[in-house]
């Protein structure tokens, strides 16, 4: 299979990339400095500019499909009034050039898949299901525009399945360095109040279940890539430092956060639960369910 993958330098895109090379696929990946670009052997660079079909449009031609990642990384800090701009840029520009690339191409690929975030549902109290509707917030707005922009491929008969990715834990992931690092220093605690679920996959599950949808034809419209196990920010803390053999302690107060780290704060402060249902009932079959389960393989 010849698959195309928009912000395959990202933690998910280069370990999407590495899994279907290791099977025999061929990948191509897109990339605004594909000379410097630090990519899995075997995959193929390709200059863009991030926001129009010049210059490699005619590549998906080739392709059988596309996986549109894109997306300046939410880890950055601070939040300025820029950088927000920048997160909502970066992924509506690059999903809109992909609907573009793909009605102007001959040969259409079978399938799209499209990123976004499990920030769609807000803070809500129980645990949403893809048919809940959007939350108000800037995150929860920001997917919205972000799924919207490839919808137009639907209309040329691509099949597209939209991935509203939690938090991935991967000892490279930075938002799980930086909770790591004050359990390693013996001063972890709970973030706030630490009722707020904390929605994760694990970075393999992340992987698989782009796969399955890849290739499972009749995944179509939003799945939540999200653990069935949904935890509390406490409960995950408490078990991260009992894989890290450190005590849980030390509660960090919420106002220091919103202090330190501004609106940004929101994303460890505030809990969307979720649910993976449609996943599920695809057939998907997770290969780290629970969270004892994912720590112990990132941390053994």
């Amino acid at each position: 299979m010849n698959v195309l993958i928009t912000g395959g330098t990202g933690l998910i895109g280069r370990a999407l990339a590495k899994s279907l090379l290791a099977d025999g696929n061929k990948i191509w990946i897109l990339t605004r400095s594909p000379e410097q670009a630090i990519l899995p052997l075997g995959c193929t660079a390709v200059g863009w500019d991030g926001r129009t079909a010049q210059g490699w449009g005619e590549l998906v031609n080739e392709m059988d499909a596309i996986v549109n990642l894109a997306g300046v990384n939410m880890s950055a800090w601070p939040w300025t009034g820029k950088r927000k701009q920048s997160f909502w840029n970066s992924r509506v520009w690059a999903g809109q050039a992909v609907a573009e690339a793909v009605r102007l191409t001959k040969k259409r690929p079978a399938a799209l898949i499209q990123s976004s975030g499990i920030n769609h549902y807000g803070l809500r109290g129980s645990l949403a299901d893809e048919s809940a509707p959007p939350a108000d917030d800037f995150l929860a707005r920001l997917t919205v525009a972000w799924e919207l922009s490839s919808q137009p491929v639907e209309e040329l008969g691509v099949r597209r399945a939209v991935i509203r990715t939690s938090v991935v834990l991967s000892r490279d992931n930075i938002i799980m360095k930086l909770m790591e690092l004050p359990v390693r220093l013996f001063v972890g605690g709970r973030l706030g109040s630490g009722e707020q679920t904390f929605p994760w996959i694990h970075i393999a599950d992340e992987v698989r279940a782009i796969r399955f949808l890849l290739t499972e034809e009749r995944a179509r419209g939003p799945f939540n890539l999200i653990a069935p196990d949904s935890v509390s920010n406490t409960e995950f803390i408490r078990a991260l430092a009992r894989q890290l053999k450190r005590p849980f302690w030390f509660p960090v107060p919420a106002f220091l956060m919103r202090l330190v780290l501004g609106e940004m704060s929101t994303m460890v402060l505030d809990g969307r639960p979720a649910q993976p249902k449609r996943l599920l009932e695809a057939g998907f079959e997770f290969k780290f369910p629970t969270l004892d389960s994912a720590l112990l393989d990132l941390y053994r």
